[in-house]
């Protein structure tokens, strides 16, 4: 993979969108025969024997026996849509929202909901497949273009750290600390050679996770959104690997396909754009999305929803997939 400069790869993207976000198609291109929407995994807390997971709370007022009995029979783990609405009797179907389907009522956080049988299941993440599920998607995806070897990743500029840029000298950041005396001494120790806040200073340069050249060069640009492209064959994301090999690899992180010597995995932020050169499908991980829309062929879309690896279901051209939009489970 490699940056790519060009970004005029992209503009037939732009010309495909609707103006707004009232349907997909603000960050979904028209013009397919057919669109997947692929749900991201939930996950779910239980008790080991059964029983009612306890809030953060109540953890707090527990004494520290009851505490460490508790904690260790708590169990994390991976859910789908369709277990989760099974769980609060609600219907999984395309336009499905989260919060409908946890049962939310107004003004409560959708975010973490306790079933009527004492589970916990906590939201799907924003923007992002697992990697080995993108891995799933991308088998079906290579064998629907005449190009798996040639194609543009998108990644999203917004994510924190990912380009660099200009700031005041010194620091960045200051040490964390819940020490009041202490924070107020670091914050002294950064201006103290700069006793009146010079307005004057000069901007420091700093890097991010991508190069310079790479941060300072124009980005494809669409509504509300940027991105950096990459040159990325669509076959490399079929490999679960991928985030070790990516350009845009937190260099922070591990690298290789396991954990370095502090334990720590390599870590690259998802894709939200990737097409082949052919153009013969897109995938789309809007970063304010819990789901992820492939657009293609009919016949894409119709693997992908047969994969029980993937929890995928047929949307179509048009579909509105607004928090509101769930009808079927108001």
């Amino acid at each position: 993979m490699r940056w790519e400069n060009d970004v005029e790869v992209g503009n037939w993207i732009r010309d495909r969108l609707d103006p707004g976000f009232t349907t997909m198609h603000g960050v979904v291109p028209h013009g397919f025969e057919a669109y997947a929407r692929i749900f991201h995994p939930a996950s779910v807390r239980s008790l080991l024997g059964g029983g009612v997971v306890p809030t953060s709370d109540e953890l707090r007022a527990m004494s520290d026996d009851e505490f460490d009995r508790t904690v260790a029979s708590l169990r994390d783990e991976v859910v789908t849509w369709a277990d989760t609405a099974a769980a609060f009797g609600t219907v999984l179907h395309p336009l499905a929202q989260w919060n409908r389907i946890v049962r939310t009522p107004e003004g409560e956080d959708w975010r973490g909901r306790r079933s009527p049988d004492g589970r916990q299941f906590s939201a799907p993440i924003e923007g992002d497949l697992p990697p080995a599920i993108l891995a799933h998607v991308a088998e079906h995806l290579v064998a629907h273009t005449t190009t798996p070897d040639d194609g543009i990743a998108g990644v999203w500029a917004g994510w924190g750290g990912l380009l660099g840029g200009y700031g005041p000298a010194g620091r960045v950041f200051l040490t964390a600390t819940g020490d009041a005396a202490e924070a107020h001494a670091a914050l002294l120790a950064e201006s103290i050679h700069d006793p009146f806040n010079n307005p004057y200073q000069k901007a420091v340069w700093h890097d991010g996770i991508l190069p310079r050249e790479i941060s300072e060069s124009a980005h494809l640009e669409l509504p509300q959104r940027e991105h950096v492209l990459f040159a990325a064959p669509p076959r490399a994301f079929a490999d679960p690997d991928w985030v070790a090999f990516v350009p845009w690899r937190d260099p922070s992180t591990g690298s290789g396909t396991g954990l370095d010597e502090r334990g720590v995995a390599p870590m690259a932020q998802h894709p939200s754009l990737i097409w082949p050169a052919d153009r013969a499908w897109i995938l789309v991980s809007e970063i304010d999305f819990d789901s992820t829309v492939v657009a293609g062929s009919a016949a894409l879309v119709a693997a992908l929803c047969a994969d029980e690896r993937i929890e995928a279901l047929p949307l179509a051209e048009g579909a509105d997939l607004q928090w509101d939009a769930d009808e079927l489970n108001r």
